[in-house]
């Protein structure tokens, strides 16, 4: 099992419970590591959002992340325009990506009416978009400015219209205070496993590190432990950085952690 195995993850405290929880249920430390922070495009989000539901009128509306989520209806409740932002959602067909951002949605008072079995992704819409026919019908996606163009391109394929609308940009975190220990630990290869949560968590882990390691012992030291990358996506990310990964077969943060666990138990 992981008993006194220290794994990582590339995502914040609070982000992190239910990491956090599995590793100690299995007897091992888990360290969150906050890599990533959003840089929302202000009170305007709102006011774009809902005039581009106005003029584009899509048949369906595709949230990608629980931050987007977050970060729209926060804004929407700060600037008095919640319920005009709710109508105008509800109004269209609501697709989202996986379990965590459904529970954000249904939070604010959203209906989910379609969310992929398996493939919490970008592949996974796409498999949803091609169960549905909807082809001729126009998507609105409201999501990060870091975004691919994957999921736009994928839906263009197969006859969707895509209009995507970005609510933020990404930056790599920037009080690095929080990574202390991580550091320590990491030079000492005393770090079993690293599970990154994304493609833009890879480029923020990168940046901040590099700060203190040259790109060789990094990647040395990298190579001695379990790295595991939660989709597609963020394992290409990782092999742009020459990193080896293993990426886990459920999209999710349980899926992540149970490829951790089986990389560790057989090594």
């Amino acid at each position: 099992m992981l008993d006194g195995k220290t794994i990582a993850i590339t995502r914040s405290r609070d982000d992190a419970s239910e990491f956090i929880s599995l590793a100690e249920q299995n007897n091992a430390t888990p360290i969150a590591l906050p890599t990533i922070e959003l840089v929302s495009k202000g009170e305007k989000i709102v006011d774009e959002f809902l005039d581009s539901v106005k003029t584009y009128n899509p048949d369906y509306s595709v949230f990608m992340s629980s931050k987007a989520v977050k970060l729209l209806f926060d804004t929407a409740k700060d600037s008095g325009k919640l319920e005009t932002l709710q109508l105008a959602i509800a109004n269209t067909i609501v697709i989202s990506v996986g379990p965590k951002t459904t529970i954000a949605l249904e939070a604010q008072g959203i209906k989910v009416n379609h969310q992929p079995e398996k493939t919490f992704s970008s592949v996974g819409v796409g498999e949803l978009f091609t169960q549905l026919n909807a082809v001729g019908k126009k998507v609105i996606v409201p999501r990060s400015g870091a975004s691919t163009p994957f999921l736009k391109e994928l839906l263009n394929k197969i006859g969707i219209d895509v209009f995507e609308i970005h609510l933020y940009d990404v930056c790599a975190f920037r009080d690095t205070s929080q990574w202390n220990g991580f550091r320590e630990l990491f030079s000492q290869n005393k770090i079993d496993g690293v599970v990154f949560t994304s493609a833009s968590s890879v480029r923020g882990f990168f940046e901040i590190m590099t700060k203190d390691y040259d790109e060789n012992s990094l990647l040395d030291n990298l190579a001695k432990l379990s790295v595991i990358s939660i989709g597609p996506f963020t394992s290409d990310e990782l092999k742009k950085f020459k990193v080896k990964n293993t990426v886990a077969e459920v999209h999710t943060v349980a899926g992540a952690f149970e490829a951790m666990k089986n990389t560790l138990t057989i090594a």
